[in-house]
């Protein structure tokens, strides 16, 4: 049977490359390869509002249509988490990295030292990222207000259109993409310092997606009145599936069949995660924010909490929408880096890559989480049903 060799395989591959080939390959290969990062970082900015606009604005519609009372309070049980998740990681980087990242801001090349590309051509996005998530939020409430079959059919087509951008062109192309960054990070002569940061980050989210695992199943334990540590416990088949498969999708027999035996009526469990498959990100919020928050802490960008809160709270509603392969969070996310903190390039190729580095992690604490959302749900349904 044929082996897949996945993204994170193909992505360290890449890295490892990258640094390896940036010690002694020349000039001029180096050059070529920056040609195909500048074309291919055309390309992301010309989908970047395109892929917003067609997987938000369906996303919008469908969780609109369905509306019910256990839709609702899923989705807000999943968007809180989620917020918290970003503003939690986002405090906690604060306390945090100042001190981890003392000395990083020379891990990136200075455009003094920087190769340049051969050549690139330019890709102007046909609408601005703003403008994007907007439309999608109007044509999203309108549709589900209206109940439009026709405009919800079209762009369900334009969506799937979308997701084979993403799955043919952009995740197969992303390594050569994450090798010239680091090819060019290498002859610079900042690689040490980059992967001092990079293996620092990677340390510190692993503790903290167990900080608000304990915290979500606190919150269950409670609304439930059983030992969280127990269920915990429980869903670690799930959490370890979601570290082989990184896809909530993949692993949603697994998530279901944990969540069952912790007592969640099977009606409800079959109905809530599928849902949270798709709605709950909290850790790929975390992921998102903590490298976001480095990376800019290292690049030297003088963002205001203000700033992030905004970000945070965007970036929630974005992903509800992102697409279930390795790497769709990001990609989802990558606008709103650019347009909100004013990342360049590099910066969004080492986004790309730290990120795509922690995807299990990320896809583990989401269906983990799953599971303590699914007895919130059923805790406090089986209540009404008993003052009903």
């Amino acid at each position: 049977m044929k082996r897949k060799f996945g993204l994170l395989p193909r992505v360290l591959l890449a890295i490892g490359l990258g640094i390896a080939c940036g010690c002694f390959t020349p000039g001029w290969v180096a050059r070529v390869a920056l040609t195909f990062n500048a074309v291919f970082g055309q390309f992301l900015e010309f989908v970047i509002p395109l892929l917003i606009f067609g997987l938000v604005a369906p996303g919008i519609a469908d969780l609109g249509r369905s509306a019910g009372r256990l839709l609702a309070l899923t989705a807000a049980l999943a968007y809180g988490f989620t917020l918290i998740s970003g503003f939690g990681t986002f405090f906690a980087g604060r306390a945090l990295f100042p001190s981890l990242l003392a000395g990083a801001e020379t891990a990136l090349p200075e455009e003094s030292v920087a190769l340049t590309p051969y050549f690139t051509i330019e890709m102007p996005p046909v609408m601005g990222v703003m403008s994007a998530l907007i439309l999608a939020f109007v044509l999203g409430l309108g549709m589900a207000y209206t109940h439009s079959v026709t405009l919800k059919s079209a762009l369900d087509d334009f969506k799937r259109i979308i997701e084979l951008v993403i799955v043919r062109v952009i995740i197969p192309l992303l390594p050569f993409y994450i090798f010239g960054i680091f090819l060019s990070i290498t002859q610079s002569g900042q690689v040490a310092a980059v992967m001092g940061v990079f293996v620092k980050l990677i340390v510190v989210i692993f503790a903290l997606t167990l900080v608000l695992l304990l915290f979500q199943f606190s919150v269950a334990g409670l609304a439930a009145r059983r030992n969280p540590l127990r269920m915990l416990r429980t869903m670690l088949a799930a959490y370890v599936t979601a570290l082989g498969t990184q896809s909530s999708a993949a692993t949603i027999p697994v998530t279901l069949e944990r969540t069952l035996r912790l007592g969640v009526r099977p009606e409800l469990a079959s109905f809530v995660i599928p849902l949270c498959a798709t709605i709950h990100l909290s850790g790929s919020m975390m992921k998102i924010t903590a490298c976001a928050l480095a990376v800019s802490m290292i690049a030297g960008l003088d963002l205001s909490a203000g700033t992030f809160a905004g970000f945070i709270l965007l970036l929630a509603v974005t992903m509800v929408a992102a697409p279930g392969v390795p790497g769709g969070a990001i990609m989802a996310a990558l606008g709103l880096l650019e347009s909100m903190l004013g990342f360049d390039e590099t910066l969004c190729g080492l986004m790309i890559a730290t990120y795509i580095a922690m995807d299990s992690f990320g896809t583990a604490t989401n269906v983990t989480g799953d599971g303590a959302v699914a007895v919130i749900v059923d805790a406090i349904d089986r209540k009404r049903r008993k003052t009903a």
